[in-house]
């Protein structure tokens, strides 16, 4: 009689089914809290909880489950999709959540997410105004402000003092600071004389004031400082101070392009948000007057003539007015 097979034992034969979800930490740096590395730093500290239970690193998470931070629920998101906010931001906001002092924060004018949150992408001091980009996905922001993304920040900046060639020399082959080496990578003149004068430099990181910084290591006072690019992007002349702007799929697209990250689908806005949108446009359709030369620094026509002329490395000498520079964006977008 032929001797019966031994049954298998499922336990140890049949193949593990594959496990579901995300890793913890990548939901985690979705959110804006921190890179992957930093949160597992976390998790090891015991700081994040799944369920109620203390996570530990390999854990990997569902839309369905609890997470808790310090003890706060995390509002996680789908993940899948994103959305970038282009926003106008005014002197006299703060980039922080909240403020002791009671200040306007940057996040009060932007429209609400269904899930997650807006994550700034960079800082802008409190006395500087321009371009500050916005994103739900914390992943993106992080590779943006990591320096080994090497994206332009360009500012116009109105200086006080004798700007001379020796300081633009040293401002471009690198000053020491109190955090390091710092340099811009061009220094244009916008024009101007005394203490309206102009002019437009690029860096290649966003340390804390670093732009005002530079120019004060050679004695020069910058009273006005506006950030006019990021990379590619640019506020279209429309947004005006304290508006905001969602990204299209293409301006997004590049966005995850120079951070090196694959693209994701990109999250329409709720019927709400486009309806305040469309009143806000209706406000921008309203204004009258003469534009203020400094607020049109994004126009399509300034961009287009900054393409036909494009600078070389070092200071040029601009024609002499007593007003900001009209249209004189020179950018190597």
């Amino acid at each position: 009689m032929a001797k019966a097979d031994k049954p298998k034992d499922s336990a140890s034969d049949a193949a593990a089914p594959p496990k579901e979800g995300e890793k913890l930490q990548k939901v985690l740096a979705r959110t804006g809290l921190g890179s992957r590395r930093e949160m597992e730093r976390w998790i090891e500290q015991g700081r994040i909880t799944i369920d109620g239970k203390l996570a530990s690193l390999g854990d990997r998470v569902g839309a369905e489950q609890r997470i808790e931070v310090d003890g706060r629920p995390l509002a996680a998101g789908d993940g899948e999709k994103t959305r970038c906010m282009l926003y106008h931001k005014p002197t006299g906001e703060v980039c922080s959540r909240k403020d002791p002092e009671g200040r306007r924060t940057v996040f009060e004018r932007l429209p609400k997410v269904k899930s997650g949150r807006w994550i700034s992408i960079g800082r802008l001091d409190y006395n500087t105004s321009g371009l500050l980009l916005f994103t739900t996905d914390g992943e993106l922001a992080n590779a943006l402000m990591h320096p080994s993304a090497n994206i332009e920040r360009e500012y116009m900046v109105r200086v006080m003092g004798d700007v001379t060639e020796e300081a633009i020399k040293a401002m471009l082959e690198g000053v020491m600071l109190d955090d390091g080496v710092a340099r811009f990578t061009d220094i244009q003149s916008g024009g101007g004389d005394g203490i309206n004068t102009w002019y437009y430099v690029v860096l290649m990181e966003g340390r804390n004031r670093e732009v005002r910084r530079l120019w004060e290591s050679q004695g020069l006072t910058v009273s006005r400082l506006k950030r006019v690019r990021y990379g590619d992007l640019l506020v279209p002349s429309k947004v005006k101070q304290g508006q905001y702007q969602e990204l299209a799929t293409n301006e997004i697209n590049g966005l995850y392009r120079m951070a090196g990250m694959p693209t994701k689908d990109v999250a329409p806005p709720s019927r709400e948000d486009r309806s305040k949108h469309k009143r806000m446009e209706g406000k921008r359709g309203r204004v009258r007057g003469n534009k203020s030369p400094v607020d049109d620094f994004g126009s399509r026509d300034a961009r287009k003539d900054a393409r036909k002329d494009r600078p070389t490395k070092g200071r040029k000498s601009g024609s002499k007015s007593s007003s900001a520079p009209k249209n004189k964006r020179r950018t190597r977008a």
